[in-house]
């Protein structure tokens, strides 16, 4: 017996990081649930998600105002100083805070109504907008990578050094106000690319204050401190790169915390009627869960019961797991002595 529907219940719980999203429900979260009517109609399990974009949605715009002022008073100094440090702190900034466009794009497309051809609805356009920060994120080190080299064959002295100074400073609070705003948001709402794009912002903060040191050579007349600067700049924005890509590559593969699947499986067996946990599988769809499950029960049950219990079990899960929006249940009944498991006619099908 197969069961599932969407989450609807409840405030969204607030969450730190993946190993925070598995805490167990306060008692005065309990509490709440009691006092709080809750409903698992379809009409109210859109709530939560669709806040949970708009979320999203006003991190993405303000970071993309800050960055963009960031970016632009960058690269008038740029202009007066032809600092190759600066010059490269301005393209990565500018390349990060132009990432909010697929970002939001894919929260748009994300609020969408499931389909007959999109059965999951468009969730995952949020990986699409990840693997699209990953590359403007590989895009940006390239450029800077090569300014620095040519300004390192061909050098230049650098003008309007305390300038180009404060321009630093500008991209270091700019960025690292911004790192930290679409950080929290991202965790709190689950979004994988809207943290790898915090994280990007945050390195971003840290090249600025290498074009600092830079300047601060130029000025005791190391000419070359500039480009090296440059070259500096380029390995984090590497490191950075590293970092998203692995978070953006988990999610696109379907990875998830193993914490969250053993807090999934406890909440299961704790269900009155359910024997046993089989498979178990939870993935994220943009920056929502889904999970599906197979329990076992007693094989004597009625129908009746045997659903009631998948339900218990659904509702069991979507308490105990943050952000879920969906859960299918399969009841099994226990096996008696000398019955053939009825899904041995389905193992031919599933064979590598």
């Amino acid at each position: 017996m197969d069961h599932g529907h969407e989450q609807t219940y409840g405030p969204e719980e607030p969450g730190g990081h993946d190993h925070a999203l598995d805490r167990a429900p306060t008692p005065s979260h309990r509490l709440r649930h009691l006092l709080t009517p809750h409903s698992h109609e379809t009409a109210d399990k859109l709530d939560p998600a669709l806040e949970s974009s708009a979320k999203g949605m006003r991190a993405l715009w303000i970071s993309l105002l800050v960055l963009g002022a960031t970016a632009l008073a960058q690269a008038v100094v740029v202009v007066l100083s032809g600092s190759v440090a600066l010059l490269g702190d301005t393209v990565h900034n500018a390349a990060d805070a132009l990432t909010a466009v697929p970002l939001g794009i894919a929260f748009v497309l994300g609020r969408r109504a499931a389909t007959r051809r999109f059965t999951y609805g468009y969730g995952r356009a949020e990986d699409l907008a990840g693997i699209v920060i990953v590359l403007t994120i590989a895009a940006s080190a390239a450029f800077t990578a090569w300014t620095a080299f040519d300004r390192l064959l061909n050098p230049r002295p650098l003008h309007h050094i305390p300038v180009v100074a404060v321009a630093a400073v500008i991209g270091f609070l700019g960025n690292e106000w911004v790192a930290r705003h679409r950080i929290r948001v991202g965790r709190e709402i689950g979004s994988a690319a809207l943290v790898a794009d915090g994280l990007h912002a945050r390195t971003d903060g840290f090249t600025s204050l290498a074009v600092l040191v830079g300047a601060g050579g130029a000025a005791l007349g190391w000419q070359l401190a500039d480009p090296l600067v440059g070259l500096a700049i380029t390995a984090a924005i590497l490191l950075v790169l590293r970092d998203a890509a692995r978070e953006v590559f988990r999610r696109v593969m379907d990875a998830v915390d193993p914490a969250m699947v053993d807090r999934a499986e406890e909440a299961l067996r704790r269900v009155p009627g359910v024997r046993g946990v089989g498979e178990l599988r939870l993935r994220w769809i943009g920056h929502r869960l889904r999970a599906e499950v197979a329990v076992v029960v007693d094989g004597e049950v009625s129908v009746r019961r045997a659903h009631d219990i998948a339900v218990e079990a659904e509702h069991a899960l979507l308490h105990a797991v943050p952000r879920l929006t969906a859960a299918l249940v399969h009841a099994d009944p226990t096996p008696a002595p000398g019955e053939t498991d009825a899904h041995v006619a389905l193992a031919h099908h599933t064979a590598a």
